[in-house]
């Protein structure tokens, strides 16, 4: 499994990456392994402001549906609309760092960056 070591990590299994004054958010590589073929992906949070933990949307695999997490409190700011259309959605899979990125984020405080794990205790939790 792919874990770039430049990003933080959420134990919902999102990934986090900062560019310039905003926050990127995707899903790891070892949540779309457990999650299988990733079918259709539901974000509907576009400029809301939402708290850590809250729902920002849904992943829908073939066998399941599992939510999505803010990893941190602040306005979402930009949504992959390419990744929501239907025929995209597999970039989750393919490509769970660049092209299957989710959201923007622009971050109530940077500071809460601190609570997130990185690489190695992301590994710890997963055993690996």
């Amino acid at each position: 499994m792919n874990f770039p070591p430049e990003l933080k990590y959420t134990e919902d299994h999102e990934w986090v990456r900062i560019e310039d004054d905003l926050i990127i958010v995707g899903i790891t590589d070892f949540a779309q392994k457990e999650l299988g073929d990733i079918v259709y992906v539901e974000i509907e949070t576009m400029g809301e402001t939402l708290e850590k933990g809250d729902e920002f949307g849904t992943v829908e695999a073939v066998k399941t549906v599992s939510e999505l997490f803010m990893p941190l409190t602040g306005e979402i700011v930009e949504v992959n609309e390419e990744l929501l259309d239907e025929d995209n959605a597999t970039w989750a899979n393919e490509s769970p760092y660049e092209k299957g990125w989710m959201i923007k984020i622009k971050p109530d405080d940077f500071a809460d960056l601190d609570e997130l794990m990185d690489v190695e205790a992301y590994k710890t939790l997963l055993g690996v």
